[in-house]
């Protein structure tokens, strides 16, 4: 039984390459100009003080931009700097910069999902609020309203059981009823060791048979 889906959004729902290559780069290109013209406001401030903070302390706006930097090309999973990238992603969407990524079969199955009453839910170490503009500005359409709730790094890490315990107990089903969707296997591994049911979305390449989760392809594939 399936009472609720959790799903990830680079390399599930969504294309790697357009994280990489489309929204990383636009949020390390304006990350600078985005500093300078909106440090004094109260929300942007404080995710630079959480950014100093991490980085140990002692840094000004430039040199706190320069560990940003930093962290956006080692790929961090840092909580400041996901809202941030956020917050300067924004600005892309509404200009029509870019729009979200979504899979056809992603997008067609969310919305059957829906339809039948699951409740939906997203668990990305990206922003929720960035997960929102992705999804309300997607290629698709807006399909935000598709979904129940939405998971960042401040319920823990992707890796730790303990986040996806968090979600359990937030989203108020038992675990064994709850389907997590990942490419990520140590994600999955955490899931599944939190109770929840997994299944790994393997894009690219063979399906192996001999994983401790279930594989599939694309979303059309997913049976439950």
């Amino acid at each position: 039984m399936v009472g609720a889906i959790v799903t990830d959004i680079e390399g599930t729902t969504s294309s790697l390459s357009f994280v990489k290559d489309v929204l990383f780069p636009y949020a390390r290109k304006h990350l600078a100009r985005y500093v300078a013209e909106h440090a004094q406001e109260s929300k942007v401030r404080a995710l630079l003080d959480a950014a100093n903070q991490e980085a140990g302390g002692g840094l000004d706006d430039a040199g706190i931009v320069a560990q940003l930097e930093c962290w956006i090309d080692e790929d961090r999973k840092i909580t400041p700097l996901k809202s941030l990238q956020g917050l300067i992603w924004e600005a892309g969407y509404r200009n029509g910069d870019f729009k979200g990524h979504v899979y056809a079969d992603a997008a067609a199955q969310l919305h059957a999902w829906h339809a039948q009453g699951i409740p939906l839910y997203v668990y990305s170490s990206g922003s929720v609020y960035a997960q929102k503009l992705l999804f309300g500005f997607s290629e698709a359409g807006d399909l935000t309203p598709l979904f129940s709730g939405y998971y960042d790094t401040h319920i823990g890490g992707k890796r730790e059981a303990a986040s996806y315990r968090a979600i359990v107990d937030d989203i108020k089903l038992p675990a064994a009823e709850i389907l997590f969707l990942s490419d990520i296997v140590e994600e999955l591994d955490a899931a599944g060791d939190a109770g929840m049911q997994t299944l790994q979305l393997v894009r690219d390449g063979e399906l192996n048979q001999d994983s401790r989760h279930r594989q599939v392809q694309d979303f059309n594939a997913i049976e439950f």
